[in-house]
């Protein structure tokens, strides 16, 4: 049996005493859209932007714009932290794996390295707790991801909010969010290699038709 993750993060919520602060990885502004309408009177919100994923830079810039353009639409009181683009990263732990589907072991250990930048941030930042939007998508592993999460928030020693946003229509909102501010919508999960395979996805549907 599945853990519902969305039910445990309702538990923790019911249970709050306070607003507690909490730095959010997020991996794009659409993704963030409807996270932050669920979450944010619950919390004291700070974005991290950090994907070294991203390939090309210029589509990392685009979406690190069209996160802060987000966060100016909503109105909301939301901070972003901001780190440098370091692709280097990424590429460091995609050796090896460069021809894996997405979905696979490159993907875990991109969860991972971005998973465990935000709980050290966290942590040196005071923060109460550390959370990923990344669970929105239907393309991505909650169970991974929260595995993942409840390993560093005992490394860390700082709290992770469990959660499964796709839960409760959570991705239809993110769409529904993106078209109301006008979002850019990405076509691609973000690496070179997610970008070849939606590449190559595309050219089979076109070949279909």
């Amino acid at each position: 049996m599945k853990t519902n993750y969305n039910l445990i993060m309702e538990d923790i919520i019911n249970k709050l005493e306070n607003k507690p602060k909490l730095l959010l990885h997020a991996c794009c502004g659409v993704c963030s859209s409807a996270v932050l309408e669920k979450i944010n009177k619950y919390f004291d919100i700070t974005i991290l932007f950090y994907n070294p994923n991203i390939y090309p830079e210029t589509e990392y810039n685009k979406r690190l714009e069209t996160q802060k353009d987000l966060i100016d639409k909503m109105k909301l009181n939301i901070k972003l932290m901001n780190v440098e683009y370091d692709p280097e990263t990424f590429n460091n732990i995609s050796k090896g794996r460069e021809q894996e589907k997405e979905g696979g072991e490159r993907c875990t250990k991109c969860y991972l390295l971005r998973l465990e930048k935000t709980a050290k941030l966290a942590k040196l930042n005071n923060f109460d707790y550390f959370c990923t939007t990344l669970s929105i998508s239907p393309y991505k592993n909650a169970e991974k991801l929260n595995k993942i999460g409840h390993v560093l928030e005992e490394k860390y020693q700082i709290k992770y909010l469990y959660s499964d946003f796709k839960k409760k229509d959570g991705y239809k909102r993110s769409t529904e969010l993106a078209k109301q501010y006008n979002l850019y919508r990405q076509d691609y999960c973000g690496c070179e290699y997610s970008l070849i395979e939606s590449k190559e996805k595309q050219k089979e549907k076109q070949e279909i038709q």
